[in-house]
């Protein structure tokens, strides 16, 4: 298994990993290729075994207003048929020591179970806007004392708000 940054050539190799990693959702794979679409700023890797992308991890800026204060970990997935043999693992642990990613603060919305494991804490502040009473937010050197609530890139919040049926329209609030 070799780690490597994400090419152009494997990005659709990682819309479908998303796909399958993510049964019956098409949000973790739509994110990423939006994301990809309007340039923004992400640090991606994977795994690659015999030509077949494994395992998939991003980071995206995290904001305080419209500072950037940190990184969001998110998606990360492994191949169903990969999962729960340290491939999620070995690639969390690669991408921590990468420069892009090793001196800034982190923020994950996930199994603080697993993500404890690698030094993610729980995170009463800032404020994750999907997370109700932040109970499964957690970060990693954030040394943030104000209350705030944490800015994701604007396709996050597209990834997070189901489609409504075709001819729909949401009401503003």
């Amino acid at each position: 298994m070799k780690i490597q940054k994400l090419t152009q050539e494997n990005r659709v190799k990682v819309y479908a990993l998303l796909h399958r990693a993510f049964p019956g959702s098409d949000h973790e794979a739509g994110l990423v290729q939006k994301l990809h679409e309007n340039g923004r700023a992400i640090h991606e890797w994977v795994c690659i075994h015999t030509n077949k992308v494994t395992a998939y991890i991003a980071f995206s800026n995290a904001y305080h207003g419209k500072a950037i204060c940190g990184l969001h970990l998110a998606p990360m997935a492994v191949a169903p048929d990969f999962q729960k043999q340290g491939v999620g693992t070995e690639l969390l642990r690669f991408a921590l020591r990468q420069d892009a990613v090793k001196s800034q603060p982190l923020f994950v919305l996930g199994a603080p179970g697993y993500y404890q494991r690698f030094g993610f804490e729980p995170c009463s502040i800032p404020i994750c806007p999907f997370d109700t009473n932040n109970a499964h937010f957690l970060s990693m050197r954030n040394n943030t004392t104000a209350g705030f609530v944490v800015g994701y890139e604007p396709e996050f919040k597209a990834a997070a708000t189901p489609p409504l049926p075709h001819g729909k329209k949401r009401r503003a609030r």
